[in-house]
């Protein structure tokens, strides 16, 4: 029985990095090659929410310390928001955050205003800069 905790334990360490990073990286290399414009939603909504999840746990690193199975938890929420099946990502960023963004930044026909809003797009290149 030692031998076999052994073995859950070290896959148990391998299946965090590689359900949260490496399969997500790959997955975004190969959405980024890709025609289709879901499968870029849901990579780009799964680093943002990987990104918002990283900041939380370390803001919280001192009571998440206390809660033994939440390396567990973490897993499971971040195999929802991964896996194909569930396509979690792009649930919650369809239900949840565009919902705000597009109460706080658009109008009635999806249009951003202007109220902060300059930091997202990117400007166009002067022709004169790029001869530099």
């Amino acid at each position: 029985m030692g031998h076999m905790w052994t073995l859950i334990t070290h896959l148990r360490s391998v299946a965090g990095p590689v359900m949260m990073l490496i399969y997500p990286l790959y997955a975004s290399i190969i959405a980024i090659e890709s025609t289709s414009k879901l499968d870029d939603e849901q990579w780009l909504a799964y680093w943002i929410l990987y990104s918002f999840l990283t900041l939380l746990e370390m803001l919280f690193q001192p009571i998440l310390n206390w809660i033994p199975i939440w390396y567990d938890v973490k897993l499971i929420i971040v195999a929802w928001l991964v896996l194909p099946q569930f396509r979690g990502a792009t649930f919650i960023y369809e239900t949840y955050v565009r919902e705000k963004i597009i109460k706080n930044y658009g109008d009635d026909h999806g249009k951003a205003k202007k109220k902060n809003v300059h930091f997202m797009t990117p400007t166009k290149i002067k022709e004169e800069d790029e001869d530099y």
